[in-house]
């Protein structure tokens, strides 16, 4: 009798909780919740359904969520698709779609209970339904899975083979058997019930958006890439009209062959209700940690221009835009938890409070979403590999573990992000 009262008390407090959150909307050329302006300093904490499975987990995730909540953030950009089998190199595993068209429902359950924890602190989730590079497996998985071809793998020793990845995984536009599995994939969630408290996801206000996948590029197959965006996002408007959707582009990033990206091409599809743009200012050769004297002034110029424009583009659009992931090593590119964070802290700033700026003008960019949280997860090894057993952290596998974590030990960090959420959240 105590255990039934027990889970009516539950199931009573979580419905009272989602009957107070109101779902988020777009409304010229902002987001609302009700009546109010929604902006927000959010986090990527991509891992999150993996510490949902098990109690230790479990426990992990609550005291996680409960500091980035004491911290001001309220918007977590979550991976909701894993794809591959056990014992896949440099893809975190298990997947929730081991093999093609067969679900996980224990990791399922675990972005389930994922969801019902961050209801409970009034957070919301942007769920990103693919990937476009291999670290969850994502769209080259779903080609393999049609051809049995060997996918090229580039490692984090040896990335000359990501124009050949690269170049594979976008044939992903033009496989139809690929992309069916896909959608399949996609159907299923998007009309997922919570196993722990029987609301529909289409119901669920945690729910922020569905994001098509992480960072997908058109490469050289631009008009089928162009097609699926608008095809994609009709099939889940066709099947939820309550939660936004949005691509998970890069915007036009800069790298050193053509991508098939065109952030106002992309975006100018009616259901996709947001614009998205990802800034690496490391990773694209502008940051030298090793050299950051000479370097970090010309690395803010750029990005300070590189936001502006992709402001002008999205309000050309009349969409709220998103700057979902940035991030810096910490310093001398020490990937050790005990390093320094001069630079990162520094650049986390200038980023918030160019965000800030943008929410006080009205111009358009509304939120942003560092890169990445690793709360109280540590890495086996710093700069080592990530292998099964190990913690997940914002690292994935396919990188070296230690690189841009933000951990729950990390002060300065830390207090730059909350003084930060306490403007951009007003």
């Amino acid at each position: 009798m105590f255990k039934i009262i027990s889970t009516l008390l539950f199931m009573s407090c979580f419905f009272l909780t989602l009957h107070a959150q109101d779902f988020v909307k777009v409304e010229d050329g902002n987001f609302f919740i009700g009546d109010k302006p929604y902006t927000f300093l959010g986090a990527n904490y991509w891992y999150g359904p993996y510490l949902g499975v098990t109690e230790q987990g479990q426990d992990r995730l609550k005291d996680e969520l409960d500091q980035l909540e004491s911290l001001g953030v309220k918007n977590l950009r979550i991976m909701a698709a894993f794809e591959g089998q056990d014992g896949d190199l440099w893809r975190a595993t298990p997947g929730i779609q081991q093999q093609a068209g067969v679900y996980d429902e224990g990791l399922l359950q675990g972005l389930d209970w994922l969801l019902v924890e961050l209801a409970k602190r009034d957070m919301k989730a942007v769920l990103v339904l693919n990937n476009f590079w291999l670290w969850s497996g994502g769209m080259a998985q779903y080609v393999q899975w049609t051809d049995s071809t060997a996918i090229p793998t580039p490692t984090p020793y040896d990335g000359s083979a990501y124009p050949a990845y690269t170049k594979y995984t976008a044939q992903f536009f033009t496989n139809k058997k690929a992309i069916e599995l896909y959608n399949q994939y996609v159907s299923m969630l998007v009309k997922r019930v919570n196993s722990i408290t029987d609301t529909p996801y289409v119901s669920d206000p945690t729910i922020m958006s569905w994001q098509l996948a992480n960072e997908p590029r058109g490469m050289n197959q631009v008009e089928a890439y162009r097609a699926w965006i608008q095809q994609t996002a009709q099939l889940i408007r066709a099947l939820d009209s309550n939660h936004l959707i949005s691509i998970g582009s890069e915007g036009n990033t800069t790298t050193p062959i053509p991508n098939g990206l065109n952030f106002l091409v992309d975006h100018d599809v009616p259901e996709i209700d947001y614009c998205t743009f990802h800034l690496w200012i490391q990773n694209w050769g502008l940051f030298d940690p090793m050299e950051a004297d000479k370097t970090f002034k010309q690395s803010l110029k750029f990005a300070k221009k590189y936001i502006k424009k992709h402001i002008k583009d999205a309000q050309q659009l009349g969409k709220p835009l998103v700057l979902e992931e940035f991030g810096v090593s910490r310093d001398g590119n020490d990937h050790h938890r005990e390093a320094s964070t001069t630079y990162r802290d520094q650049y986390y700033d200038f980023i918030f409070k160019l965000c800030q700026k943008s929410i006080q003008r009205g111009s358009g960019l509304v939120g942003c979403n560092f890169w990445a949280y690793g709360g109280l997860g540590r890495p086996r090894e710093a700069h080592g590999v990530w292998k099964p057993g190990d913690d997940f952290i914002g690292d994935p596998p396919h990188e070296f573990q230690g690189w841009y974590s933000v951990y729950n030990t990390d002060l300065s960090t830390l207090e730059v992000i909350q003084e930060n959420a306490q403007l951009i959240n007003q």
